[in-house]
Order: C-alpha cells, then sequence, then structure tokens
C-alpha cells in the first residue's frame, strides 16, 4: 500500500520504515531494488516499452508507465476504477493532495485506451476515472479531514483483510499498538487513542467498510484471505537478509 518497487524514490531494503511497514503494521515480501528508475526513463519488456511516468502523491517517488502504441497505463495507487490511493499525510505531508491532482493532470493528457491499477479491476474509462479523482481531490483540499478518514478506513480494511477479520475483543488492543492510529487519533482528529476507538469502528460500519459477523469485524470488499502461513511470518525489512 505504502510504497512499490517500481517507484523512482526506493528505501533502502533493510530500513525497518520500507514500506512503513512498522507504522502500518504490515507485513512485506523481501525484495532487492537493482534499477532506480526516473521520470522518462524506459523499460524494454521484450515486445513493448513503458515509459516512466513520475506521478508524486500517493507516494513522493510514485511512478506510472505508459505504453503509447497499445495507450495502455499502469497507473499504480494514483487512482483506481472507483477510488484513489490514500494518501499518507504524515510522510508525505499535506501537499501531497496538490500533487496528486497535477499528477492527474499529467495522465489526463495522454491518449489512454486501457489503464490498470494497483488494486481492483481494469479502468473501464481512464479519462473519466481521472476526472472523479480530480474532483474528489479538490473536495480534500476543502475539507482536509477526508483525507484521513479516507487513510483510516482504507488501512484497517487491508488489516482486516490480511488476517480475514478481527475477534471484537481483539481489537481495542490490536489499534492501540499501531503507529498509524496512534498517529490519527492524536494529530488529525484530537483525540485520545481509546477514544478514537469506537469513533473508527462506528465509521467502518456506517461507510459500509466494514461489518460484523460472528462476533468479527470483517472488511466488505471482496477479498481472498493470504494463506496464514504467510500471515504468521514476520516478514519485517529490519530483519530482511540478502547475500551481498
Amino acid at each position: 500500500m505504502a510504497a512499490h518497487k517500481w517507484e523512482a524514490e526506493l528505501i533502502n531494503s533493510c530500513d525497518p520504515e520500507a514500506c512503513s511497514a512498522e507504522w502500518l503494521d504490515q507485513s512485506v515480501e523481501p525484495y532487492r531494488v537493482d534499477t532506480k528508475l526516473s521520470d522518462k526513463d524506459e523499460i524494454q519488456t521484450g515486445s513493448r516499452t513503458f515509459k516512466v511516468l513520475h506521478t508524486p502523491g500517493h507516494t513522493l517517488g510514485h511512478i506510472s508507465l505508459y505504453e503509447p502504441e497499445e495507450e495502455v497505463l499502469i497507473c499504480g495507487d494514483l487512482f483506481h476504477q472507483n477510488d484513489i490511493g490514500w494518501l499518507n499525510i504524515f510522510r508525505e505531508g499535506v501537499s501531497s493532495i496538490q500533487r496528486s491532482m497535477e499528477s492527474l493532470e499529467r495522465l489526463s493528457e495522454l491518449r489512454i485506451g486501457q489503464a490498470y491499477s494497483g488494486h481492483g479491476p481494469q479502468i473501464e474509462d481512464p479519462l473519466a476515472a481521472i476526472d472523479t479523482a480530480k474532483r474528489r481531490f479538490e473536495k480534500w483540499l476543502k475539507a482536509p479531514e477526508k483525507v484521513s478518514w479516507h487513510a483510516c478506513k482504507r488501512i484497517f480494511s487491508f488489516t482486516l483483510i490480511m488476517k480475514d477479520g478481527l475477534a471484537k475483543e481483539e481489537i481495542s488492543d490490536y489499534l492501540l499498538k499501531c503507529g498509524w492510529f496512534q498517529d490519527f487519533a492524536r494529530y488529525s482528529f484530537q483525540l485520545q487513542p481509546e477514544e478514537f476507538i469506537p469513533v473508527l469502528l462506528d465509521e467502518m460500519i456506517r461507510s459500509g467498510a466494514a461489518s460484523w459477523h460472528n462476533n468479527h469485524l470483517v472488511a466488505n470488499t471482496p477479498y481472498q484471505a493470504p494463506q496464514k502461513e504467510w500471515v504468521n511470518k514476520d516478514i519485517n525489512p529490519k530483519y530482511w537478509k540478502f547475500d551481498t
């Protein structure tokens, strides 16, 4: 959710903050960065050549890939079919809204026949999706608290997907140990973390992001839960080891 192997600004592989893994409490499979990509670079795939477009917003180093012959765009987490990528204002700053809008404007000038994002299905009407995303960011400029709500719901939904739901009795303890929850509670909503727990749960239910099933909170978005063997592995960037 936070960073990608293809991004132009890539984090040291052994940095515990790689992909904001500790802050988000999300495991990340080890990977090695061999090539640092920059705007206007080209990637040869054998049959097609993709152009690298620096499209910051979701992260400072976020990129999109564009193949002009087939008019194919891979837009990462800048925008999706019916959504936009959540913004980490604690890492990327509040100016990430404006950067996202500028990146969308750049992509809107391309001829795009097919578009694919980092989540969800193929984007059926890319230019319409870009326009929708721009309008949403414009609303966020007027109501910045929406940025934080969007982020909290997306982060917690992903947690529910990875864990295939959380039992009601374990939710409070889990949230209180998460860096993202602590920061959003205190700095975005001016609440103590303990006070923010019922507020977040109410919003998850109200918005339809999650629902209760057999005393478990589960994400409502369609998903396939990962294998428990993977979930139970401690894949934290600070423990990554590579042969030199």
